[in-house]
């Protein structure tokens, strides 16, 4: 009797026995059998590419939102009271999960449960924490796929491509056709989608290189807060050295009616209030008088924190320079402008209630404006608090809307200039307030890619707190007209298709050999050939026994 066993056969693929040896801890040659992938191992590997494709777009997400870490820091620092770099552990444990998970990817080993579990875990609760706390940045990503749309859509061609050795290798061993045809046919949908995606991709980058619009100008957003500490006159004079077209502050109203630069409520972090006033450090700056404001120091903070890791590359003289910057007056601010002749836009805080200042603040700042002489037109006001009077004691203010509205909203309420948020207002925005003769200038504009997709986009006006990055973009970053895209869409698509074809005409032949064999033959056959030898050996002893007598 012939015991049936199921035919094992073993093949010579020592970069798989490698990978399952490092994980598996099996090392023996590569034993391809009857499939016995269970369902828990099936739902395992559905977990681990969902977790896989998971971390992708939150590392993706954390990736391009760069251009807003030090407004996530400075969110923190209003949340918790204290100043540090959120985003350090936040991307190393994006990296580390992402690394990890990847890594599970390629070795493809459903048994590592427990770390699929806790990475898709943390990375769970890392987004439903980014929802609650920092929802906004979340428009970070279509804003991104403008930039990225083009060459994230050839690198998923370049995968799934890729990824038809393993699908026809899967669809030339099954023994069901069912699921020979549902795996080709999940694979060839997805395939096809990469093929039309560009149909949907729009990119103000994709454009004709004579319709490029001139470069935008840059607003030094507290001056060049990455040189110098923000909001002080040494930070003004390095934004100045990097060819900015105006400066952009945040105003705050002094007890005695002095309005002063100050983006934070309190003192603590950006001065050494806790020293001077240590039982007043928690106050709101607006209750204190000038006298006190003037005695702070409001640059060895930044020597201390380095909140943008560049006081190393500082030189002496220039860290001597820093640590004695003071509280700067919106006043200075003004002369300093006008002797540039340089634009001034600034966000007035108004002063809360029981402050000598709370129902007078828009005349002591516009007094302010008066007392200087700065030319009118140098000013973009953007305080929506009575913009009727505004007009009527200063006609000549750049009247400057912080909010989205209708055109014909901003028209009535006399608006020349918007200033909003990047992801706030889209390409075609932009070319619609360019039509009704609204300048944008759209905040906070920190990396290349960003300042280059707005560059395209038409926007006359970027705030920054990197000019000395941005001084160094004198050209978008790419670049390419409708049809040399169209060119690279076919070409890639096709190479793909081809290559495609190829694999799976490889893996058909490669496999139809072992798929030849049948278990039922090889058995038989080994017991016939044992069954021969064993009536040759009783042969042999029968003449063996004739001859001895």
């Amino acid at each position: 009797m012939v015991k049936h066993q199921p035919l094992q056969v073993y093949e010579r693929q020592l970069c798989l026995s490698c990978l399952t040896g490092i994980y598996g801890c099996r090392w023996k040659r590569y034993q391809r059998s009857h499939d016995d992938t269970t369902k828990w191992e099936f739902l395992w590997s559905v977990i681990l590419f969902f977790t896989f494709f998971l971390l992708l777009v939150w590392f993706y997400f954390w990736w391009e939102a760069h251009n807003d870490y030090n407004e996530f820091n400075w969110f923190l620092y209003n949340r918790s009271g204290e100043w540090s770099d959120g985003t350090i552990p936040i991307l190393a444990s994006t990296a580390a999960g992402f690394t990890y998970i990847a890594f599970l990817m390629i070795l493809a080993l459903c048994h590592i449960a427990v770390g699929v579990s806790v990475a898709l875990l943390t990375t769970a609760i890392g987004f439903i924490s980014v929802n609650q706390t920092w929802e906004e940045e979340w428009a970070v990503i279509p804003v991104s796929l403008q930039a990225t749309g083009p060459f994230l859509h050839l690198g998923a061609l370049v995968a799934v491509t890729a990824l038809a050795w393993l699908v026809a290798g899967q669809v030339a061993r099954a023994e069901k056709k069912r699921f020979q045809v549902v795996v080709l046919l999940l694979y060839l949908s997805v395939l096809l989608g990469l093929y039309l995606v560009p149909l949907s991709i729009t990119s103000p980058c994709i454009m004709d290189h004579a319709h490029l619009a001139p470069r935008p100008d840059v607003i030094g957003h507290q001056g060049a807060p990455m040189l110098a500490p923000e909001n002080t006159v040494l930070s003004f004079q390095r934004a100045l050295q990097m060819n900015v077209s105006g400066l952009e502050a945040d105003v705050t109203i002094s007890f005695d009616g002095v309005p002063f630069l100050m983006r934070d409520r309190d003192l603590r972090r950006t001065t050494d209030v806790g020293k001077l006033f240590p039982d007043r450090q928690r106050d709101d700056a607006s209750f204190f008088n000038w006298t006190d404001l003037r005695s702070l120091n409001a640059g060895r903070w930044f020597l201390k924190d380095d909140p943008y890791w560049t006081v190393g590359s500082m030189s002496q003289r220039e860290i001597g320079l820093a640590g004695n910057q003071s509280v700067c007056r919106l006043e200075q601010l003004l002369r300093f402008a006008m002797s540039q002749n340089r634009t001034v836009v600034f966000n007035l805080r108004r002063p809360p209630y029981g402050h000598p200042c709370h129902d007078s603040w828009i005349n002591d700042t516009l007094e302010v404006i008066r007392l200087s002489g700065i030319p009118q037109h140098l000013v973009m006001w953007t305080p929506d608090w009575n913009r009727g009077q505004v007009r009527r004691v200063a006609p000549g203010l750049q009247q400057t809307s912080v909010e989205k509205q209708p055109l014909r909203t901003l028209r009535q309420q006399g608006i020349s200039r918007l200033m909003l948020r990047y992801s706030q207002a889209s390409p075609h925005d932009i070319r619609e307030f360019s039509r009704s003769n609204l300048s944008v200038t759209l905040y906070t504009v920190n990396d290349p890619w960003l300042f280059s997709v707005l560059w395209c986009s038409g926007v006359s006006s970027v705030s920054s707190e990197a000019p000395n990055i941005l001084k160094k973009v004198p050209y978008p970053i790419w670049l390419m007209s409708p049809d040399e895209y169209c060119l690279i869409w076919v070409a890639a698509d096709v190479i793909s298709f081809t290559i495609v074809i190829g694999i799976f005409v490889l893996q058909k032949w490669r496999m139809s050999g072992i798929r030849s064999y049948n278990p039922e033959q090889i058995m038989l056959s080994a017991a016939v050939g044992r069954s021969g030898r064993d009536v040759n050996i009783m042969k042999e002893k029968l003449i063996f026994s004739g001859q001895s007598q």
